[in-house]
């Protein structure tokens, strides 16, 4: 509700604006089309129709994707599921930003579905919108952007900081495994992986989740990979077995230590590389190297986070890591001793890295939650400064009730003729 806003009233949506869906399914996208189409993805695509011109927002309409709210100024066409909202009676951006605020909030326990979630036209006329005077408008959403302008270079320049830190990651890695930081150059020998540690694959049975449930033992399947729980070490798994029935299933436990990593599918691209805490097991998808008393577990580790999963897989329509893409890589074996060292080093510079990482994170958090607050200040009427000279919103809203109900076409009245 407003309530304190002496020049502000608050509307449906569909008063200020054309409601409409686009017409095509997803493959009408071209490669190397003229115009924009937007389907419920994030990132749009490409096509040779345009329905749409001019100021317009789109909002997704079905997908993991409900909730988000893009703008977009010129010519494009649109997905049979995702909104398109054009012929708006008030500033454009205006709009854009109180959906960006609002939208994905109000919908979150409005959507339909099951398999997959979707919105209907209801939550779009039932989505009441604040209207303040018209040159209101203009200077909250100049005061939007004058302040997203400067938090955008200060994000930027904490992304910037991010990458730098992947790229001293990788250097102070690199470093180690050339013996730089031991003065141990010229104290170790190369092996091929595969020729000192164990390479397994983890295995699937038939009928596997009527047996998983509880249990002492940890199965790890990938999408394990990504708890919070489990960065470095494998600490926490959604799926837990006996051994009863890691017998019965004749599946293998793999030791504490086990470095395992994704083997098939686009989860490789990840690049995601995790250290067993316990005796577990885990699935086909997922690959082990196991260290042993020649190779410290931790110097095992560090030497696969070095490694780019995306350059090693094979090049099939399917990507996926086997014995014949891991045995062969190039390994330097250094005595345990010089191990132990090299992971003490890489350890005290990579802590200082995720202390400045930790700091980086807090700084995007704090970015996005004043994005919030100064969208949040906008629509409570207290961003900017309110003219009480400014035409009133009642005034341009029952102008453009006018507009709109003279573009209706009139409806014939029909005549019976009477006959003589």
């Amino acid at each position: 509700m407003i309530e304190s806003f002496t020049n502000w009233d608050e509307i449906p949506l569909g008063d200020i604006c054309e409601i409409a869906t686009g017409k095509f399914d997803a493959n009408h996208a071209t490669q190397n089309g003229k115009y924009r189409f937007y389907t419920c993805a994030y990132e749009y695509m490409f096509c040779d129709t345009n329905r749409f011109n001019g100021e317009s927002i789109i909002l997704p309409g079905n997908g993991a994707n409900v909730g988000e709210v893009f703008y977009y100024k010129g010519e494009f066409d649109a997905y049979q599921r995702t909104y398109v909202l054009s012929d708006i009676k008030c500033i454009p951006k205006f709009l854009f930003y109180h959906l960006k605020f609002k939208w994905k909030d109000i919908n979150s326990d409005k959507q339909y579905g099951s398999a997959t979630n979707y919105i209907r036209m209801g939550n779009f006329t039932d989505y009441l919108v604040p209207f303040p005077p018209f040159a209101e408008q203009q200077r909250i959403v100049y005061k939007i952007e004058e302040l997203f302008s400067e938090l955008d270079k200060g994000i930027e320049t904490l992304k910037t900081a991010q990458q730098q830190l992947k790229v001293y990651r990788q250097a102070v890695l690199k470093y180690a495994f050339e013996g730089k930081f031991t003065n141990s150059k010229n104290q170790f020998k190369i092996y091929q992986l595969g020729e000192i540690v164990d390479i397994v694959s983890g295995s699937t049975p038939k009928d596997l989740n009527e047996y998983l449930g509880s249990g002492l033992f940890q199965f790890y399947k990938v999408s394990d990979m990504n708890l919070e729980d489990n960065k470095v070490e494998m600490k926490s798994s959604n799926h837990l077995i006996s051994e009863q029935n890691i017998k019965k299933l004749k599946l293998k436990v793999y030791p504490e230590g086990t470095i395992i990593f994704p083997k098939r599918g686009g989860a490789i691209l990840t690049n995601k590389k995790r250290m067993l805490s316990k005796p577990s097991s885990f699935d086909l998808n997922l690959m082990g190297v196991l260290p042993n008393e020649n190779i410290n577990k931790y110097f095992l580790y560090y030497w696969f986070l070095k490694l780019d999963l995306s350059k090693i897989y094979d090049g099939s329509s399917v990507p996926q890591i086997n014995n014949k893409n891991i045995y062969p890589l190039q390994f330097p074996l250094f005595s345990i001793e010089n191990q132990l060292l090299i992971v003490q080093e890489i350890e005290s510079r990579l802590s200082v890295c995720d202390k400045i990482e930790e700091s980086i994170e807090q700084g995007l958090q704090q970015a996005e939650a004043l994005r919030q607050s100064i969208l949040k200040k906008a629509f409570e009427g207290k961003l900017v400064p309110q003219d009480l000279n400014d035409e009133p919103a009642s005034v341009l809203l029952e102008r453009i009730k006018a507009e709109r109900q003279k573009a209706q076409p009139e409806k014939k009245i029909k005549t019976k003729k009477v006959k003589a």
